[in-house]
Parts: structure tokens; sequence; C-alpha cells
């Protein structure tokens, strides 16, 4: 059970402080909901948990509409697509293309596809919060951090990315991966989408960028518990930019390993393995290790991402982007320290 009362002020303020809503704009908070395949093969758990969001997402259109009269308040729910980054469909990139305000509340990422890009390059503001939890409304939770002060480490992060040419992440679990990033440019995710086609993670806090193609050598460690579901570290090998072998994880392993079909040359799964961003997390009350929107925000962590980074300043499409955190991981840029066993050092 969802209580409104616990999320109401969170909501308010949502609207408010990281979206600047102004009197007379459009709101438009969108969802998706299990498809009949997903009813047949999903396990109750999981159909909870998007039932729960898609209950959430309608909860916070009608606290908008109470509480900002003036505004035009939609909601929209569509069948869901399987995978984050996969283009939703026609119907819902109009309805985002004509709102001045998108919350899209969401089981499978939005960030990723061009609907989102579109209704952006139509002037629409967008807060893509997938895999979202009615807690981190509540008082203490990530979206109740102080986003001025993210957004001002969160700047200086990225542009020590921008000026990078090369980085190497190490962790005392085996993580040892190096890759370019020269010609690059650092971006910000600090929450606060206030401009004419501005968009973002909520809760948000992570510098990102695009890793150069092709450039990618190493390991990543995927440590149990740190993702969905994983039980047991999966660890993803790459070479050359792409993923070429993916050890462990148990039943996550296997979804990958699938989902990636390394014996096979072809479109789309050669895309998939591509190592597609680097992120470091900014957010101070982000905490939830399980839950990948938030977890990859948590102040102290990176993360890097494999399949689309095409709407990130790469040169990859891909029909997924999916993140893995690596926690206390130590962070040089070129022969620079920026982060030692998960302390930020600037």
């Amino acid at each position: 059970m969802i209580e409104v009362e616990k999320i109401e002020l969170g909501v308010v303020n949502m609207f408010r402080v990281n979206m600047g809503v102004k009197p007379g704009e459009k709101i438009l908070v969108v969802t998706d909901f299990p498809t009949a395949e997903e009813w047949r093969t999903k396990p109750s758990s999981k159909l909870l948990d998007a039932l729960r969001r898609s209950i959430l997402a309608k909860m916070v259109s009608e606290i908008a509409t109470k509480n900002f009269p003036e505004c035009t308040v939609e909601f929209f729910a569509y069948p869901s697509v399987g995978k984050h980054g996969t283009y939703p469909g026609r119907d819902v990139e109009e309805k985002m293309k004509a709102a001045d305000v998108v919350v899209a509340i969401t089981t499978y990422s939005l960030t990723h596809t061009d609907a989102r890009v579109n209704a952006c390059k139509a002037g629409a503001r967008v807060a893509s919060m997938p895999m979202f939890l009615p807690e981190m409304f509540y008082p203490g939770g990530p979206m109740a951090a102080d986003y001025q002060k993210i957004a001002e480490e969160t700047k200086k992060i990225a542009k020590m990315l921008s000026e990078a040419k090369k980085v190497n992440i190490k962790t005392e679990t085996g993580t040892d991966i190096t890759f370019s990033l020269e010609g690059r440019e650092g971006k910000v995710d600090a929450g606060m989408f206030r401009e004419r086609g501005s968009w973002g993670n909520l809760p948000s806090g992570e510098a990102y960028i695009a890793p150069v193609e092709g450039t990618a050598n190493g390991k990543v460690v995927v440590e149990a518990g740190w993702y969905p579901d994983l039980k047991e570290n999966m660890i993803l090998t790459f070479k050359n930019g792409y993923v070429i072998e993916i050890s462990g994880g148990g039943e996550v392993g296997n979804r990958f390993r699938d989902l990636l079909a390394l014996e096979k040359s072809e479109q789309p799964y050669v895309s998939r393995r591509n190592l597609a961003e680097l992120g470091i997390g900014t957010n101070p009350y982000a905490k939830r290790p399980d839950n990948v929107l938030e977890a990859e925000k948590i102040r102290g962590t990176v993360h890097i991402a494999i399949g689309d980074n095409s709407h990130m300043g790469g040169k990859v499409e891909s029909d997924i982007h999916e993140d893995f955190i690596i926690p206390r991981p130590t962070l040089t840029l070129d022969d620079k320290l920026l982060m030692k066993n998960g302390e930020l050092l600037i």
C-alpha cells in the first residue's frame, strides 16, 4: 500500500524544485504496465512491483492535479516494452512531445529512446524515473537531497571527465578496466530540469560520459546484491570495447548471456555488447544497492553501462542500455586519482 500522506510533499517539491512547473503548463505523467506475455512468464513478485509503480504514477498525477490547479495534468499508461532503452511506440512519443513537463515513472527506462530525444527537441522537460519506488519521495530519501550542492560537485566532476584522455577503474574484488575518453564531453545529471528541452533521471546525481568506442579492455566484477536479483558475482570481460565473456551471475548472468548471444556476430547482439557509459554517483542520500536507478547515484560509486550511447554523445545505437554499479572503486583519470576505494578526492 502506498500512503499518499508520505509522498505528497516529495511529489510537490519535485514538480516545483526539480521540474520548475509554471502556471498554464501541461504536465504528463506516463507509466508502463505488464503485458499479457509478462503475466504468463514473470513471477508474481515482479508483477506486483510493476503494478505498484503504475499505481504510484497514477497517484503522482492526482497529487499534481490537486496542487497545480492552473496546469493541465494528463496520465497515460502503455504496455511494457520489456527492456530498458526500447522505443515505447509512436503514441507515447506524441504524448511526450505535446507536454511541457514529462514525468516517466516506468519499469523500463525511456531515457535512451528516440521518444525521449524527440520530446526534448520539441521542448519538453523530461524526468525519467525507471524502477522508481515510493520510499524515494520520503524525508531522508534521495529525492530530499540538496540538489544545488549536488549540481556544484557534479559539474566539477563532469569537467574533469571532459579533460581526461584515459580512465582506469579498479576494485579489491577484481574489477580492472581501462578505456579512452579522449574528445568526449562529460555531462551533468543533477536533477534540475527547469530549462526547455532538459532531461535526466530522478532521483538524480551523477556525472557521466560516453567512452570512445572500441577502446575498453579489462574486467568488471558486478558484485552480488548490486543488481536486482544478483546472488553471485558476475564478471564482464571486455576486449576492444565489447563484452566478449560473461562468467558467473547465476540466473542474472544467464539472462545477459542470452541477451548478448556472444556466439553470434549479427545485430542486435553486437551493439548490445558495447561499453556505453561511465558514470560517477554524487547523491549523498542515495543508499539502495539493489535498485539501479538509486544505486548509480550513490556518492562514492561508479557505474558502467552496455548497449546504446547514441543519446549521450556516443556512436552506437542499440535496443538496450543496462547499467552496472561498481562499489568502493579506485578511479584514475590519466595519472590523477579522482576516487580511492569509494572516497571522492575533490
